[in-house]
Order: structure tokens, then sequence, then C-alpha cells
């Protein structure tokens, strides 16, 4: 059972880094929406619109290795079986 919380405390941290850089790699707060320039065609000026879009921030990636670490731990206060010897 230790090996198993083990190699999933470290397949939960491995896929949240990889997930935090394929996704942007935000260093700020994780954003559901981000800002974008638009151009008014007659006039020119230029406005901010916002799109719906999922950029995870430092916190997503804090929890999710809190989690792992989490379960790293509880790996350690599981005791391994014993053959009783009869």
């Amino acid at each position: 059972m230790q090996k198993v919380l083990r190699r999933l405390a470290l397949a939960l941290a491995l896929a949240a880094v990889a997930l935090w850089l394929a996704l942007g790699a935000n260093r700020g707060w994780t954003r559901t929406s981000v800002p974008t320039v638009i151009v008014d065609q007659v006039t020119g000026i230029e406005g901010h619109d916002y799109k719906k879009q999922f950029v995870p921030g430092v916190d997503f990636l804090g929890a999710a290795l809190a989690g792992a670490g989490l379960l790293a731990l509880c790996s350690t206060l599981v005791r391994k079986k014993t053959a009783n010897p009869v």
C-alpha cells in the first residue's frame, strides 16, 4: 500500500506540473478569463474584451503539490504487512 500511495503522489505531482506548464505557466493567481485588445474599425479606438479561458496559477500548482505531499505523508503512516510465522 505504501508503494501505491507514493506512486500516486508522484503521478499527481507530475501531472499538476505538466498541466500547469501546458496551460500557460502563469506565475500569478489562477484566472478564468483573459483580456484581449479589440480595435474599433471606424474610430481606431482600442478597447478591452474578456474571453473565457482557464489559466492555472501558482495557487493551482501549490494545491496540487500539497495534495501530493499529503499522499506521500499518508504513505509513511501505513504499516507494512508482516508475515506471521505459524
